[in-house]
């Protein structure tokens, strides 16, 4: 008798590869860069291009922890705030005396502080959803930026501090080159690692998960910590390229943010979504708004076009589910 060796082929499905919201994303931010070229003569200039992403390198800091928040089927609308207080206690500590480099790290762990006050507060009060939570804290932070600040400005930063947000190496945008190198760490950690898979679990269900025997809690707390801390990283770049502060800084980025992370694909309902989507929804934006920025064209256009855009997002899963339902039946 004769032993039998079965060999399994599995087929490579073209077809439902190029039909990835990623794809999608691609065709877009092309064609975006068609128009753009087409409608001014000095958007297709490599510098000029590469200048353009300091301009919203500041928040890509922050959609990388955003993506892990959205995908555990919570949200963060407080990291607005979380900037604008870490960037005004840190330039007030400089204005009093306080060494600039003294001063960053405070302004680090200022954001880790508050990230961990949200974390902190949604596994400890379950009945509390972490949109109020946040929405609480987004309140509080920027409140207390205001009253330590008030309607003034706090800056005039060494000279060499200006080369976090204005800075080339090797003639590429030390922002970009920073970014990069934290999304391949966050995009590792989210799909190659055991904490991404349970991030996912926990996205698709978290009382299973529990039961599981994965701590959520603990996850959670780790996220939502994290996300204080790249905030604060944000401010860095924000305060840096700026040259001053006010309370009233990244008004606004939180929703700016999650509109990136859900164009990018990642399900607003949670354990579902890749960090290589949500990044590319990022530069879709960044070089759309710098192309109508080229033109004049106002920042309420803008609004309308991403409005458009998320709809397309959550309506394109939504079609293709209804068809494989009736391909099915």
């Amino acid at each position: 008798m004769h032993a039998q060796t079965v060999f399994s082929k599995k087929t490579l499905n073209t077809r439902k590869i190029f039909f990835q919201w990623e794809w999608m994303l691609v065709l877009i931010f092309i064609l975006i860069n068609i128009i753009n070229s087409l409608i001014s003569p000095y958007y297709l200039n490599a510098g000029n291009l590469l200048n353009a992403t300091m301009t919203f390198m500041d928040k890509a800091f922050i959609l990388l922890p955003m993506t892990f928040v959205i995908i555990l089927g919570a949200i963060d609308i407080s990291v607005g705030s979380i900037v604008a207080l870490s960037a005004v206690i840190m330039a007030v500590l400089y204005n009093t005396g306080v060494p600039m480099p003294v001063a960053m790290a405070v302004c680090i762990a200022v954001g880790t502080l508050c990230g961990f006050i949200n974390g902190i507060l949604i596994v400890k009060f379950k009945e509390l959803s972490a949109m109020i939570v946040t929405l609480s804290t987004m309140i509080i932070y920027r409140g207390i930026a205001y009253i330590i600040l008030e309607d003034r400005a706090a800056g005039k930063f060494p000279a060499w501090y200006t080369f976090l947000g204005w800075g080339y190496v090797a003639g590429i945008p030390f922002s970009l080159i920073v970014f990069a190198g934290l999304a391949v760490i966050f995009g590792l950690v989210l799909h190659k690692t055991t904490f991404g898979r349970r991030v996912y679990a926990i996205g698709n269900n978290a009382v299973a998960s529990r039961y599981s025997g994965i701590e959520v809690d603990k996850i959670k707390l780790i996220i939502f910590t994290v996300t204080g801390t790249m905030s604060a990283v944000a401010a860095l770049f924000l305060s840096s390229r700026m040259g001053s502060v006010r309370p009233n800084v990244a008004t606004g980025y939180e929703m700016e943010v999650i509109a990136a992370v859900v164009l990018g694909g990642v399900s607003s309902q949670g354990g579902k979504g890749r960090m290589i989507g949500a990044v590319l929804a990022l530069f879709v934006i960044g070089f759309l708004r710098y192309g109508l920025g080229l033109i004049n064209i106002s920042s309420q256009v803008l609004l309308i076009i991403i409005g458009l855009l998320l709809v397309f997002a959550v309506l394109i899963p939504n079609v293709r589910s209804k068809l494989k339902i009736k391909v099915r039946r």
